[in-house]
């Protein structure tokens, strides 16, 4: 193995990261292009995609920014298209778009129960359908391709008031062993990864008092992951050799004990 494949283990991959804004997904697309993959960042705003990329770029590495809603099934299948087109198709899916609003379940916060449902569910359906058969493709001319899904230790534990966010992490996690069965065979490695607490804007849009006091107690008592922890774990996921499939990987901060 030379010099470069050791330093560069993704050169000559494409990664396609939703979410890729801030947190989690951003952190990834840089580390991935550290790798030496190309990056396709996608998310709503346009301007942190921007500046993603200028980063990306300056730092000697290829991306590109795709300002799409994954919410919306039209415009990920055309990001899909176009990535097809000018790049030969995705051989790495990281769904990693996602929405935390917890609330007690009596409070009946429905607008917050459909943004979960429709992003951390739907979302992750519509870039799954848009993408799956270029991974497909791809595993069956490179022998390897990748489909990670961000996940939470809530889809395991029990948080109050988090009901229909641990909910929606269930359903990530489950679909993910299902879709390892089905796509295994073909090459494509399936993997869910469940961080515990991580520090991204996904606490700033908590507006549940018991919920925030109880993020602050533990910001207080323990260290929290940070983004670029995961984006680790990713890379590393993804650098496996072909025959190495991690169905499920958990992630925790090493004070969180539930």
């Amino acid at each position: 193995m030379s010099m470069h494949e050791l330093a560069k283990p993704l050169a000559g991959r494409v990664a396609v990261i939703t979410g890729a804004s801030s947190g989690i997904g951003e952190a990834a697309a840089e580390h991935l292009a550290a790798l030496g993959a190309t990056v396709v960042a996608l998310a709503r705003r346009a301007d942190r995609l921007g500046d993603l990329v200028t980063r990306i770029e300056k730092d000697g590495g290829t991306a590109l920014a795709l300002a799409v809603d994954v919410t919306d099934a039209a415009a990920v299948q055309a990001a899909a298209d176009r990535i097809a087109d000018e790049l030969g198709g995705a051989d790495l899916l990281f769904n990693n778009a996602g929405v935390m609003l917890p609330a007690p379940i009596e409070e009946r916060a429905t607008e917050q129960w459909q943004r979960q449902i429709d992003l951390n569910i739907s979302g992750l359906m519509n870039a799954i359908g848009a993408f799956t058969p270029q991974l497909v493709a791809a595993a069956a001319e490179r022998g390897v391709a990748d489909l990670i899904n961000t996940s939470s230790i809530a889809a395991q534990n029990i948080f109050p008031t988090f009901a229909v966010y641990s909910g929606t992490k269930a359903y990530v996690s489950h679909l993910s062993r299902h879709l390892r069965a089905e796509l295994g065979p073909k090459k494509v490695r399936v993997s869910a990864l469940e961080p515990g607490i991580v520090g991204t804007e996904l606490q700033s849009h908590v507006t549940d008092e018991g919920a925030l006091e109880w993020l602050d107690g533990s910001k207080q008592t323990m260290e929290w992951l940070t983004p670029d922890d995961v984006a680790q774990a990713v890379g590393f996921i993804a650098t496996l050799p072909p025959r190495v499939n991690l169905q499920q990987l958990t992630i925790m901060p090493t004070g969180q004990t539930s």
